[in-house]
């Protein structure tokens, strides 16, 4: 297992789109041929094609799918539509909360294309819950901390610790990622030192000055940790 580092892009116009994202997926792919972690990379739905074509180790994934079937569904996106461009997608995200009957929807059909789950959760207790549906990767984010600075590594570090814990309660075998308020370095070691194998971040990355330079500053100080684990 490796360290990930997943970068959801959601909708910072301009940031998440045209020239400035590629400029982050090129940065990512970059330090994660430096640094031989394991990157991904959420894109709109727009910029999927284009991020695709820019990148060599980071994998795409969509931000989210809707668990519907081809057919009449004005707006939704469907999973059939993307498929040949995605290695995977994020779901459940706390902007875009699905049933746990969806999301078991979702999870299964993404396995019969073989892609990946990133299945996000607010709670231990409903990390837990998700895991069950044996998805890749299980992102624990308090949505109180999602976008505000303060990590969930030094303001609640108790829910990485209940997350862990939880998680090995259930048999889960997949990997354990954490985010809200992710913003330097020393946010991601703590993560990693309380058991987590990687993060979810967002605004620290996609708006940054310098995006290659945060990236690896969050990706250093993971490793730092990760190799002594």
């Amino acid at each position: 297992m490796k360290l990930v580092i997943a970068i959801n892009a959601k909708t910072y116009y301009p940031y998440s789109y045209g020239s400035r994202l590629l400029r982050i997926a090129r940065s990512l792919d970059q330090v994660a041929k430096e640094y031989d972690v394991r990157a991904i990379l959420a894109p709109p739905n727009s910029e999927i094609k284009d991020v695709k074509e820019v990148v060599e180790k980071v994998e795409v994934f969509a931000q989210h799918v809707d668990p519907v079937e081809p057919g009449a569904h004005t707006g939704a996106t469907l999973l059939e539509g993307i498929k040949d461009y995605i290695n995977g997608s994020i779901i459940n995200h706390s902007e875009r909360q699905l049933k746990l009957s969806e999301i078991e929807f979702v999870v299964s059909k993404l396995k019969k294309y073989g892609l990946e789950s990133l299945v996000c959760a607010p709670t231990p207790k409903t990390s837990a819950a998700v895991a069950v549906l044996e998805p890749e990767m299980v992102a624990m984010e308090p949505p109180e901390l999602i976008g505000t600075g303060i990590s969930v590594s030094k303001a609640k570090p108790e829910t990485i610790v209940n997350t862990v814990n939880a998680l090995k309660q259930v048999n889960y075998k997949g990997i354990i990622l954490v985010g809200a308020g992710i913003s330097h370095g020393d946010d991601v070691a703590k993560a990693l030192e309380l058991g987590a194998h990687g993060v979810l971040v967002a605004s620290a990355v996609v708006k940054a000055e310098d995006p290659y330079s945060k990236i690896k500053e969050f990706v250093e100080a993971g490793i730092h940790v990760f190799d002594k684990r």
